[in-house]
Protein backbone atom coordinates (compact mmCIF):
# COMPACT_ATOMS: atom_id res chain seq x y z
CA UNK A 1 0.00 0.00 0.00
CA UNK A 2 1.12 3.54 -0.77
CA UNK A 3 2.36 5.55 2.19
CA UNK A 4 2.21 9.32 2.40
CA UNK A 5 2.63 12.00 5.06
CA UNK A 6 -0.38 13.91 3.75
CA UNK A 7 -2.65 12.63 6.53
CA UNK A 8 -0.33 13.78 9.33
CA UNK A 9 -1.74 17.11 10.52
CA UNK A 10 -0.89 19.54 13.32
CA UNK A 11 -2.87 17.67 15.97
CA UNK A 12 -3.67 14.23 14.58
CA UNK A 13 -3.71 11.90 11.58
CA UNK A 14 -6.61 12.37 9.18
CA UNK A 15 -7.05 11.42 5.52
CA UNK A 16 -8.92 9.47 2.86
CA UNK A 17 -8.98 5.66 3.09
CA UNK A 18 -7.03 3.87 1.63
CA UNK A 19 -4.92 6.37 -0.33
CA UNK A 20 -3.85 8.48 2.65
CA UNK A 21 -4.74 6.27 5.61
CA UNK A 22 -4.58 2.47 5.38
CA UNK A 23 -3.77 -0.72 7.27
CA UNK A 24 -0.06 -0.62 6.45
CA UNK A 25 0.21 2.89 7.84
CA UNK A 26 -1.66 1.82 10.97
CA UNK A 27 0.66 -1.15 11.47
CA UNK A 28 3.71 1.07 11.21
CA UNK A 29 2.24 3.66 13.57
CA UNK A 30 1.82 0.87 16.11
CA UNK A 31 5.42 -0.29 15.72
CA UNK A 32 6.83 3.23 15.92
CA UNK A 33 4.61 4.19 18.88
CA UNK A 34 5.71 1.15 20.87
CA UNK A 35 9.37 2.00 20.30
CA UNK A 36 9.25 5.79 20.64
CA UNK A 37 7.38 5.79 23.95
CA UNK A 38 8.70 2.49 25.33
CA UNK A 39 5.05 1.61 25.68
CA UNK A 40 4.33 -1.50 27.73
CA UNK A 41 0.54 -0.97 27.70
CA UNK A 42 -1.52 0.94 25.09
CA UNK A 43 -5.28 1.55 24.87
CA UNK A 44 -6.88 1.43 21.41
CA UNK A 45 -10.40 2.04 20.12
CA UNK A 46 -12.32 3.28 17.09
CA UNK A 47 -15.32 5.38 16.17
CA UNK A 48 -18.27 4.28 14.04
CA UNK A 49 -16.53 4.45 10.64
CA UNK A 50 -16.64 1.30 8.57
CA UNK A 51 -12.86 1.23 8.12
CA UNK A 52 -12.22 1.52 11.85
CA UNK A 53 -11.97 -2.14 12.79
CA UNK A 54 -9.47 -2.98 10.04
CA UNK A 55 -7.25 -0.10 11.08
CA UNK A 56 -7.44 -1.01 14.78
CA UNK A 57 -6.51 -4.62 13.98
CA UNK A 58 -3.46 -3.47 11.98
CA UNK A 59 -2.51 -0.97 14.66
CA UNK A 60 -2.81 -3.67 17.32
CA UNK A 61 -0.57 -6.01 15.35
CA UNK A 62 2.07 -3.30 15.06
CA UNK A 63 1.93 -2.50 18.77
CA UNK A 64 2.17 -6.16 19.74
CA UNK A 65 5.10 -6.79 17.39
CA UNK A 66 6.79 -3.81 19.06
CA UNK A 67 6.34 -5.40 22.48
CA UNK A 68 3.28 -3.50 23.74
CA UNK A 69 0.31 -5.08 25.44
CA UNK A 70 -2.92 -3.76 23.93
CA UNK A 71 -6.18 -2.92 25.71
CA UNK A 72 -8.90 -2.78 23.07
CA UNK A 73 -12.01 -0.89 24.27
CA UNK A 74 -13.80 -1.35 20.93
CA UNK A 75 -16.18 1.19 19.43
CA UNK A 76 -16.03 4.32 21.53
CA UNK A 77 -15.66 8.09 21.58
CA UNK A 78 -12.35 9.91 21.56
CA UNK A 79 -12.75 11.03 25.15
CA UNK A 80 -13.16 7.40 26.23
CA UNK A 81 -9.63 6.73 24.97
CA UNK A 82 -8.41 9.72 26.98
CA UNK A 83 -10.21 8.47 30.07
CA UNK A 84 -9.10 4.86 29.69
CA UNK A 85 -5.46 5.79 29.11
CA UNK A 86 -5.30 7.72 32.38
CA UNK A 87 -7.69 5.52 34.36
CA UNK A 88 -5.94 2.27 33.44
CA UNK A 89 -2.48 3.77 33.89
CA UNK A 90 -1.49 2.97 30.32
CA UNK A 91 1.60 4.30 28.58
CA UNK A 92 -0.48 5.71 25.75
CA UNK A 93 -3.69 5.56 23.79
CA UNK A 94 -4.64 5.66 20.13
CA UNK A 95 -8.12 6.47 18.88
CA UNK A 96 -8.93 5.56 15.30
CA UNK A 97 -11.19 8.38 14.14
CA UNK A 98 -11.53 11.17 11.59
CA UNK A 99 -13.69 13.30 13.86
CA UNK A 100 -16.22 15.24 11.73
CA UNK A 101 -14.80 14.39 8.30
CA UNK A 102 -16.86 12.42 5.75
CA UNK A 103 -17.29 8.67 5.73
CA UNK A 104 -14.40 8.00 3.34
CA UNK A 105 -11.95 9.51 5.85
CA UNK A 106 -10.29 7.97 8.85
CA UNK A 107 -7.30 8.73 11.03
CA UNK A 108 -5.80 8.57 14.50
CA UNK A 109 -5.54 10.70 17.64
CA UNK A 110 -2.56 9.74 19.76
CA UNK A 111 -1.83 10.39 23.44
CA UNK A 112 1.02 9.54 25.79
CA UNK A 113 0.87 8.50 29.44
CA UNK A 114 -1.64 10.59 31.36
CA UNK A 115 -3.54 11.26 28.12
CA UNK A 116 -1.07 13.97 27.10
CA UNK A 117 -1.59 14.74 23.40
CA UNK A 118 0.93 13.87 20.72
CA UNK A 119 0.96 16.65 18.14
CA UNK A 120 3.30 18.09 15.54
CA UNK A 121 5.23 19.74 18.37
CA UNK A 122 5.51 16.62 20.51
CA UNK A 123 6.46 13.77 18.22
CA UNK A 124 3.77 13.35 15.55
CA UNK A 125 5.99 14.52 12.67
CA UNK A 126 8.79 12.22 13.85
CA UNK A 127 6.28 9.36 13.79
CA UNK A 128 5.31 10.40 10.24
CA UNK A 129 8.95 10.35 9.13
CA UNK A 130 9.55 6.88 10.50
CA UNK A 131 6.26 5.50 9.19
CA UNK A 132 6.68 6.76 5.64
CA UNK A 133 10.44 6.90 5.09
CA UNK A 134 11.36 3.48 6.54
CA UNK A 135 11.52 1.03 3.64
CA UNK A 136 12.00 -2.24 5.53
CA UNK A 137 9.05 -2.94 7.79
CA UNK A 138 8.32 -6.68 7.90
CA UNK A 139 5.25 -7.74 9.86
CA UNK A 140 7.12 -9.77 12.43
CA UNK A 141 7.95 -9.41 16.11
CA UNK A 142 10.80 -7.00 16.76
CA UNK A 143 13.92 -9.03 17.69
CA UNK A 144 14.54 -9.01 21.41
CA UNK A 145 10.92 -8.08 22.21
CA UNK A 146 8.24 -10.29 23.71
CA UNK A 147 5.12 -10.10 21.58
CA UNK A 148 2.47 -8.16 23.44
CA UNK A 149 -0.86 -9.57 24.52
CA UNK A 150 -4.25 -8.14 23.60
CA UNK A 151 -7.43 -8.06 25.66
CA UNK A 152 -10.84 -6.53 25.21
CA UNK A 153 -11.99 -4.24 28.01
CA UNK A 154 -15.37 -2.69 28.73
CA UNK A 155 -14.51 0.79 29.99
CA UNK A 156 -18.12 2.01 29.89
CA UNK A 157 -19.12 1.42 33.57
CA UNK A 158 -16.08 3.24 34.96
CA UNK A 159 -16.42 6.03 32.39
CA UNK A 160 -20.11 6.58 33.22
CA UNK A 161 -19.33 6.66 36.94
CA UNK A 162 -16.72 9.34 36.30
CA UNK A 163 -19.08 11.49 34.21
CA UNK A 164 -21.78 11.38 36.87
CA UNK A 165 -19.25 12.65 39.41
CA UNK A 166 -19.41 16.12 37.83
CA UNK A 167 -23.03 16.68 38.85
CA UNK A 168 -25.24 16.33 41.90
CA UNK A 169 -27.84 13.81 40.78
CA UNK A 170 -30.05 14.63 43.79
CA UNK A 171 -30.30 18.24 42.60
CA UNK A 172 -31.64 17.26 39.18
CA UNK A 173 -35.27 17.76 38.19
CA UNK A 174 -37.25 16.32 35.28
CA UNK A 175 -36.21 17.97 32.05
CA UNK A 176 -37.20 17.25 28.50
CA UNK A 177 -34.06 16.99 26.36
CA UNK A 178 -33.74 16.44 22.61
CA UNK A 179 -30.62 14.37 21.94
CA UNK A 180 -29.10 13.99 18.46
CA UNK A 181 -25.96 11.81 18.24
CA UNK A 182 -26.06 12.17 14.44
CA UNK A 183 -25.57 8.40 14.02
CA UNK A 184 -22.16 8.86 15.64
CA UNK A 185 -20.88 7.22 18.79
CA UNK A 186 -22.73 9.21 21.46
CA UNK A 187 -25.88 7.07 21.42
CA UNK A 188 -24.67 4.14 23.56
CA UNK A 189 -23.17 6.51 26.15
CA UNK A 190 -26.38 8.51 26.30
CA UNK A 191 -28.38 5.34 26.88
CA UNK A 192 -26.16 4.40 29.80
CA UNK A 193 -26.29 7.87 31.35
CA UNK A 194 -30.07 7.96 31.01
CA UNK A 195 -30.37 5.10 33.52
CA UNK A 196 -29.21 7.46 36.27
CA UNK A 197 -30.89 10.74 35.22
CA UNK A 198 -34.47 11.96 35.76
CA UNK A 199 -34.65 13.39 32.23
CA UNK A 200 -36.99 12.55 29.37
CA UNK A 201 -34.87 12.13 26.23
CA UNK A 202 -36.31 12.60 22.75
CA UNK A 203 -33.70 10.87 20.61
CA UNK A 204 -32.96 11.22 16.93
CA UNK A 205 -30.28 9.47 14.87
CA UNK A 206 -29.17 7.58 17.97
CA UNK A 207 -27.98 4.35 16.29
CA UNK A 208 -24.26 4.42 15.40
CA UNK A 209 -23.92 4.01 11.64
CA UNK A 210 -20.68 4.48 9.73
CA UNK A 211 -22.53 5.06 6.47
CA UNK A 212 -23.76 8.40 7.89
CA UNK A 213 -27.33 7.88 6.64
CA UNK A 214 -28.41 11.31 7.87
CA UNK A 215 -25.32 13.22 6.83
CA UNK A 216 -21.99 13.75 8.48
CA UNK A 217 -22.47 14.48 12.20
CA UNK A 218 -21.18 18.03 12.49
CA UNK A 219 -23.61 20.47 14.11
CA UNK A 220 -21.34 23.43 13.30
CA UNK A 221 -22.75 23.17 9.79
CA UNK A 222 -25.88 25.29 9.71
CA UNK A 223 -27.97 22.85 7.61
CA UNK A 224 -27.29 20.09 10.15
CA UNK A 225 -28.87 22.01 13.02
CA UNK A 226 -32.48 21.98 11.92
CA UNK A 227 -33.08 18.31 12.73
CA UNK A 228 -32.38 19.02 16.40
CA UNK A 229 -34.09 22.42 16.46
CA UNK A 230 -37.25 21.00 14.89
CA UNK A 231 -37.70 18.46 17.67
CA UNK A 232 -37.02 21.06 20.37
CA UNK A 233 -39.88 23.12 18.94
CA UNK A 234 -42.14 20.14 18.38
CA UNK A 235 -41.74 18.68 21.87
CA UNK A 236 -41.30 22.02 23.65
CA UNK A 237 -38.09 20.68 25.11
CA UNK A 238 -35.99 22.39 27.76
CA UNK A 239 -32.72 21.70 25.97
CA UNK A 240 -31.35 20.32 22.72
CA UNK A 241 -27.99 18.55 22.47
CA UNK A 242 -26.20 17.42 19.31
CA UNK A 243 -22.78 15.78 19.01
CA UNK A 244 -20.14 15.31 16.37
CA UNK A 245 -19.19 11.79 15.30
CA UNK A 246 -16.59 10.96 17.95
CA UNK A 247 -18.53 13.09 20.49
CA UNK A 248 -15.64 15.07 21.91
CA UNK A 249 -17.84 18.12 21.27
CA UNK A 250 -21.47 18.82 22.05
CA UNK A 251 -23.62 21.65 20.74
CA UNK A 252 -26.53 23.14 22.63
CA UNK A 253 -29.94 24.54 21.67
CA UNK A 254 -32.08 26.55 24.06
CA UNK A 255 -35.78 26.01 24.77
CA UNK A 256 -36.59 28.27 21.80
CA UNK A 257 -34.61 25.93 19.52
CA UNK A 258 -31.93 28.58 19.04
CA UNK A 259 -28.37 27.33 18.49
CA UNK A 260 -26.07 28.69 21.19
CA UNK A 261 -22.55 29.56 20.06
CA UNK A 262 -19.87 27.68 21.99
CA UNK A 263 -18.37 31.04 23.00
CA UNK A 264 -21.24 31.76 25.38
CA UNK A 265 -21.20 28.24 26.82
CA UNK A 266 -17.56 28.81 27.79
CA UNK A 267 -18.61 31.82 29.87
CA UNK A 268 -21.52 29.89 31.38
CA UNK A 269 -19.35 26.95 32.44
CA UNK A 270 -16.70 29.31 33.75
CA UNK A 271 -19.31 30.70 36.15
CA UNK A 272 -20.32 27.19 37.19
CA UNK A 273 -16.77 26.18 38.07
CA UNK A 274 -15.94 29.44 39.81
CA UNK A 275 -18.96 29.02 42.10
CA UNK A 276 -17.61 25.61 43.06
CA UNK A 277 -13.99 26.73 43.34
CA UNK A 278 -13.58 30.51 43.80
CA UNK A 279 -10.32 31.96 42.54
CA UNK A 280 -9.68 29.10 40.10
CA UNK A 281 -7.96 29.57 36.76
CA UNK A 282 -10.11 29.50 33.64
CA UNK A 283 -8.58 29.17 30.18
CA UNK A 284 -9.93 30.48 26.86
CA UNK A 285 -8.73 30.91 23.28
CA UNK A 286 -7.95 34.24 21.55
CA UNK A 287 -10.61 34.12 18.84
CA UNK A 288 -13.46 35.52 20.96
CA UNK A 289 -12.53 36.83 24.38
CA UNK A 290 -14.42 39.75 25.88
CA UNK A 291 -17.36 37.82 27.32
CA UNK A 292 -15.16 35.16 28.94
CA UNK A 293 -12.76 37.74 30.36
CA UNK A 294 -15.58 39.74 31.95
CA UNK A 295 -17.33 36.67 33.37
CA UNK A 296 -14.14 35.31 34.92
CA UNK A 297 -13.13 38.69 36.37
CA UNK A 298 -16.59 39.27 37.85
CA UNK A 299 -16.62 35.81 39.45
CA UNK A 300 -13.21 36.29 41.03
CA UNK A 301 -11.37 33.85 38.81
CA UNK A 302 -8.04 34.11 36.99
CA UNK A 303 -8.33 34.25 33.20
CA UNK A 304 -5.63 32.41 31.24
CA UNK A 305 -5.41 32.93 27.49
CA UNK A 306 -4.01 30.18 25.25
CA UNK A 307 -3.50 29.52 21.57
CA UNK A 308 -6.41 27.55 20.11
CA UNK A 309 -6.06 23.85 19.31
CA UNK A 310 -6.51 20.94 21.66
CA UNK A 311 -2.81 20.11 22.01
CA UNK A 312 -1.91 23.69 22.97
CA UNK A 313 -4.87 24.03 25.31
CA UNK A 314 -4.11 20.82 27.18
CA UNK A 315 -0.45 21.66 27.70
CA UNK A 316 -1.34 25.19 28.80
CA UNK A 317 -3.86 23.82 31.30
CA UNK A 318 -1.29 21.48 32.79
CA UNK A 319 1.40 24.15 33.00
CA UNK A 320 -0.93 26.64 34.73
CA UNK A 321 -3.07 24.20 36.75
CA UNK A 322 -6.24 25.43 35.07
CA UNK A 323 -9.52 24.06 36.40
CA UNK A 324 -11.58 24.48 33.24
CA UNK A 325 -10.83 25.66 29.71
CA UNK A 326 -13.05 26.26 26.72
CA UNK A 327 -12.74 27.10 23.05
CA UNK A 328 -15.41 28.87 21.06
CA UNK A 329 -15.37 25.84 18.72
CA UNK A 330 -17.13 23.82 21.49
CA UNK A 331 -14.09 22.03 22.86
CA UNK A 332 -14.30 22.05 26.66
CA UNK A 333 -11.40 20.86 28.83
CA UNK A 334 -11.51 19.70 32.44
CA UNK A 335 -8.70 19.29 34.97
CA UNK A 336 -10.35 16.26 36.54
CA UNK A 337 -10.70 14.68 33.09
CA UNK A 338 -6.92 14.48 32.64
CA UNK A 339 -7.03 18.04 31.23
CA UNK A 340 -8.84 16.60 28.21
CA UNK A 341 -11.90 17.65 26.25
CA UNK A 342 -15.28 16.02 26.65
CA UNK A 343 -18.56 16.22 24.77
CA UNK A 344 -20.52 14.71 27.65
CA UNK A 345 -19.49 16.75 30.70
CA UNK A 346 -20.62 20.16 29.30
CA UNK A 347 -24.23 19.28 28.63
CA UNK A 348 -24.51 17.49 31.98
CA UNK A 349 -23.30 20.65 33.75
CA UNK A 350 -25.70 22.84 31.78
CA UNK A 351 -28.61 20.51 32.53
CA UNK A 352 -27.73 20.64 36.22
CA UNK A 353 -27.61 24.45 36.04
CA UNK A 354 -31.08 24.55 34.47
CA UNK A 355 -32.35 22.49 37.40
CA UNK A 356 -30.65 24.43 40.19
CA UNK A 357 -31.12 27.95 38.82
CA UNK A 358 -34.74 27.60 37.76
CA UNK A 359 -33.83 29.52 34.61
CA UNK A 360 -34.07 28.53 30.97
CA UNK A 361 -30.95 28.35 28.83
CA UNK A 362 -31.99 31.44 26.90
CA UNK A 363 -32.33 33.33 30.19
CA UNK A 364 -28.85 32.18 31.24
CA UNK A 365 -27.10 33.39 28.07
CA UNK A 366 -29.33 36.12 26.61
CA UNK A 367 -27.73 39.03 28.49
CA UNK A 368 -24.22 37.88 27.57
CA UNK A 369 -25.15 37.49 23.90
CA UNK A 370 -26.61 41.00 23.86
CA UNK A 371 -23.61 42.49 25.61
CA UNK A 372 -21.02 40.83 23.38
CA UNK A 373 -22.61 39.83 20.04
CA UNK A 374 -20.34 37.86 17.72
CA UNK A 375 -20.24 36.86 14.07
CA UNK A 376 -19.71 33.19 14.62
CA UNK A 377 -16.75 31.66 12.81
CA UNK A 378 -16.66 32.41 9.08
CA UNK A 379 -14.40 30.41 6.79
CA UNK A 380 -12.90 31.52 3.50
CA UNK A 381 -10.61 29.74 1.04
CA UNK A 382 -7.86 32.08 -0.15
CA UNK A 383 -4.88 31.52 -2.43
CA UNK A 384 -2.27 33.37 -0.39
CA UNK A 385 -3.16 33.49 3.30
CA UNK A 386 0.11 35.21 4.28
CA UNK A 387 -0.59 38.07 1.89
CA UNK A 388 -4.15 38.40 3.18
CA UNK A 389 -2.97 38.54 6.80
CA UNK A 390 -0.41 41.21 5.90
CA UNK A 391 -3.05 43.28 4.11
CA UNK A 392 -5.43 43.05 7.08
CA UNK A 393 -2.71 44.09 9.52
CA UNK A 394 -1.70 47.03 7.35
CA UNK A 395 -5.31 48.19 7.16
CA UNK A 396 -6.44 47.68 10.74
CA UNK A 397 -3.36 47.80 12.98
CA UNK A 398 -3.21 51.63 13.15
CA UNK A 399 -5.23 52.69 16.17
CA UNK A 400 -5.77 49.15 17.39
CA UNK A 401 -4.12 46.79 19.85
CA UNK A 402 -2.37 44.05 17.88
CA UNK A 403 -1.87 40.54 19.24
CA UNK A 404 -0.37 37.56 17.39
CA UNK A 405 -0.73 34.76 19.91
CA UNK A 406 -2.93 32.89 17.43
CA UNK A 407 -3.16 34.38 13.98
CA UNK A 408 -3.93 38.09 14.06
CA UNK A 409 -6.11 39.72 16.71
CA UNK A 410 -6.77 43.47 16.77
CA UNK A 411 -8.77 45.14 19.53
CA UNK A 412 -10.44 48.54 19.45
CA UNK A 413 -12.53 50.18 22.13
CA UNK A 414 -15.88 48.93 20.79
CA UNK A 415 -15.00 45.96 18.56
CA UNK A 416 -12.32 43.39 17.91
CA UNK A 417 -11.54 40.56 15.53
CA UNK A 418 -9.33 37.54 15.07
CA UNK A 419 -8.32 36.02 11.76
CA UNK A 420 -6.18 32.92 11.54
CA UNK A 421 -5.18 30.17 9.17
CA UNK A 422 -6.63 26.80 10.13
CA UNK A 423 -4.25 24.09 11.35
CA UNK A 424 -6.54 21.36 10.03
CA UNK A 425 -8.05 22.75 6.81
CA UNK A 426 -6.91 25.01 3.91
CA UNK A 427 -9.02 27.97 5.05
CA UNK A 428 -8.85 31.27 6.91
CA UNK A 429 -11.17 31.68 9.88
CA UNK A 430 -12.66 35.02 10.92
CA UNK A 431 -14.32 35.92 14.22
CA UNK A 432 -15.65 39.37 15.10
CA UNK A 433 -17.30 40.68 18.27
CA UNK A 434 -18.48 44.06 19.59
CA UNK A 435 -19.58 45.67 22.80
CA UNK A 436 -23.32 45.42 22.34
CA UNK A 437 -23.43 46.90 18.83
CA UNK A 438 -24.95 44.51 16.28
CA UNK A 439 -24.91 47.13 13.51
CA UNK A 440 -21.19 47.70 14.02
CA UNK A 441 -20.70 43.93 14.07
CA UNK A 442 -22.36 43.59 10.69
CA UNK A 443 -20.44 46.50 9.19
CA UNK A 444 -17.00 45.39 10.35
CA UNK A 445 -17.62 41.75 9.43
CA UNK A 446 -18.60 42.80 5.91
CA UNK A 447 -15.51 45.01 5.65
CA UNK A 448 -13.18 42.23 6.67
CA UNK A 449 -14.80 39.66 4.41
CA UNK A 450 -14.39 42.01 1.45
CA UNK A 451 -10.70 42.43 2.25
CA UNK A 452 -10.17 38.70 2.78
CA UNK A 453 -11.91 37.83 -0.47
CA UNK A 454 -11.59 34.22 -1.59
CA UNK A 455 -14.37 31.67 -1.71
CA UNK A 456 -16.90 30.74 0.94
CA UNK A 457 -15.80 27.60 2.72
CA UNK A 458 -17.70 25.11 4.80
CA UNK A 459 -17.10 25.04 8.53
CA UNK A 460 -15.38 21.76 7.75
CA UNK A 461 -14.58 19.70 4.66
CA UNK A 462 -17.15 17.15 5.66
CA UNK A 463 -19.82 17.94 3.10
CA UNK A 464 -17.50 18.22 0.16
CA UNK A 465 -17.54 14.89 -1.55
CA UNK A 466 -20.05 13.40 0.87
CA UNK A 467 -22.85 11.24 -0.41
CA UNK A 468 -24.58 12.74 -3.44
CA UNK A 469 -23.21 16.19 -2.78
CA UNK A 470 -19.82 15.92 -4.44
CA UNK A 471 -18.30 19.29 -5.07
CA UNK A 472 -21.12 21.22 -3.39
CA UNK A 473 -20.86 23.29 -0.26
CA UNK A 474 -24.07 22.81 1.62
CA UNK A 475 -23.14 25.09 4.51
CA UNK A 476 -24.75 28.40 3.69
CA UNK A 477 -25.68 31.35 5.84
CA UNK A 478 -22.67 30.86 8.06
CA UNK A 479 -22.77 34.54 8.91
CA UNK A 480 -25.91 34.95 11.03
CA UNK A 481 -25.93 38.75 11.16
CA UNK A 482 -27.87 40.54 8.44
CA UNK A 483 -25.71 43.06 6.65
CA UNK A 484 -27.71 46.06 5.46
CA UNK A 485 -26.77 47.27 2.00
CA UNK A 486 -26.63 51.00 1.62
Amino acid sequence: MELTKKAFKAYDVRGVVPTEVNAEMAYRVGRVFAAMFAAEKVVVGHDIRLSGRELVDALTEGLRHGGSDVIDIGQCGTEMIYFATAHLDADGGIMVTASHNPAEYNGMKLVRRGARPISADTGLMEIADMVVDSKDFPHVKVPGKTEGAVRRYDIMPEYIEHLLGYIDIKALKPLKIVANPGNGGAGPVLNELAKYLPFEFIKINEIPDGTFPNGVPNPLLVPNREATAKLVREYQADLGVAWDGDFDRCFLFDEKAEFIEGYYIVGLLAEVFLRKQPGAKIMYDPRLTWNTQEVVDAAGGVAVRCKSGHAFMKECMRANEVLYGGEMSAHHYFKDFSYCDSGMIPWLLVAELLCTSGKTLSELVEARMEKFPCSGEINRKVEDSAAVLAAIEAEYAPGGQVDKLDGLSIDYAEWRFNVRVSNTEPVMRLNVETRGDKKLLAEKTAELLELIGGEEACQSPCLIGAGGNQGKCLSKNLFPVQVEKE
